[in-house]
């Protein structure tokens, strides 16, 4: 986004919208610090510019910074998923695709928020650490298409040093390595410059327990439980 010097009158009424803290005023010239601006949109999807000084430039829709506003701003689709969001659904509707069949976890690491944001650098730390675990990384997911190829977790050097407002790496592991993942997991999440938010999917055991919050408990992990609940209204596609 950019901000019109000719037009901006600097009433400074964008400055709340910003969620990445970016437009400032700095002798009379109200601007979009263009490094830390993910291409959200709020600013400009507000309408709080008296005279319609902010837009979208025609170069923040080309690559590499195009990327910014497919996983800042949900009303962009990710060409390489044709859906918007930054996940896959079938993450959260586990009961009806059978994504995740008995003796498996999915997980899911979402990088960045609104005033902190996350750069592609800092997901390709923890991917590579994933690499070496032996995880099944999830292809739908819209950062797979960064990637280098062969799969080493390298993101593609041009997308290095993109910022988006948050991004979510999904994969899938063994119940044996859980132990392993989370240990290793928490070691370089440490080293990555941004706030990190781990969700775990697990199904319920025939009893209706949840084993695995055993589990975390004894690895001193806190675990809030949430869950999307199937009420008979659909038929699932794949039984495990």
């Amino acid at each position: 986004m950019k901000i019109d010097p000719e037009k901006c009158i600097a009433c400074l009424e964008c400055v709340d919208f910003c969620p990445m803290n970016c437009i400032a005023e700095k002798d009379d010239v109200v601007s979009i610090d263009q490094e830390e601006c993910v291409e959200c949109g709020v600013c400009l999807h507000a309408g709080v510019c008296p005279t319609d000084a902010i837009y979208m430039p025609e170069e923040s829709m080309q690559y590499p910074r195009a990327i910014r506003a497919q996983f800042s701003d949900p009303g962009v689709w990710h060409p390489s998923t044709n859906q918007g969001g930054r996940g896959t659904e079938e993450m959260k509707t586990n009961d009806v695709t059978g994504r995740f069949r008995r003796g498996e976890y999915g997980m899911a690491l979402e990088f960045g928020r609104p005033g902190t944001g996350a750069r592609m650098s800092d997901l390709e730390k923890v991917l590579q650490a994933l690499i070496k675990m032996d995880v099944e990384l999830e292809h739908d997911n819209a950062v797979f298409t960064f990637l280098e190829e062969p799969l080493t977790g390298k993101v593609k050097p041009e997308f290095r040093n993109e910022k988006v407002l948050s991004a979510i790496l999904e994969f899938k592991i063994r119940e044996e390595q859980l132990e392993q993942v989370i240990r290793q997991l928490q070691s370089v999440l440490a080293e990555v410059d941004t706030v990190v938010s781990w969700g775990l999917a697990s199904r319920f055991a025939e009893d209706g327990t949840l084993p695995v919050r055993a589990r975390l408990e004894a690895l001193g992990v806190p675990a809030r439980p949430n869950a999307k609940i199937n009420m008979g209204m659909g038929r699932p596609l794949c039984e495990p």
